[in-house]
């Protein structure tokens, strides 16, 4: 584990595999993903294109889709899948006790 700051940010039953969902940690809008592979990835929950919410996005097959213009990224990496060479930026994400935590170091 690294010297960053851990914030609390949800119970890791509370996101079911292959789901995601934003919250409210620091002071920043974070999107929470949990991979069908049970991974739980942390990203700026804003798109880059246009400075607009995921919030209401989509996550299928490990890529998520900007409900706006339809930006995709991979939502294991965060980076771009259409179009290439943009990238969410990424938040380093641990489960401890049954609570996702997230770092903005």
């Amino acid at each position: 584990m690294s010297d960053s700051i851990f914030y609390d940010v949800c119970r890791l039953e509370d996101i079911w595999e292959g789901d995601m969902e934003v919250f409210e940690v620091g002071g920043k809008a974070v999107l929470i993903v949990h991979t069908e592979e049970g991974k739980i990835r942390a990203f700026d929950a804003i798109c880059p294109h246009q400075e607009m919410s995921l919030e209401d996005g989509d996550f299928e097959d490990c890529v998520i889709t900007c409900p706006v213009h339809q930006w995709q990224f991979d939502g294991d990496t965060g980076r771009g899948v259409n179009p290439e060479g943009v990238s969410l930026t990424r938040y380093e994400a641990l489960v401890e006790d049954g609570m996702v935590k997230v770092a903005f170091g």
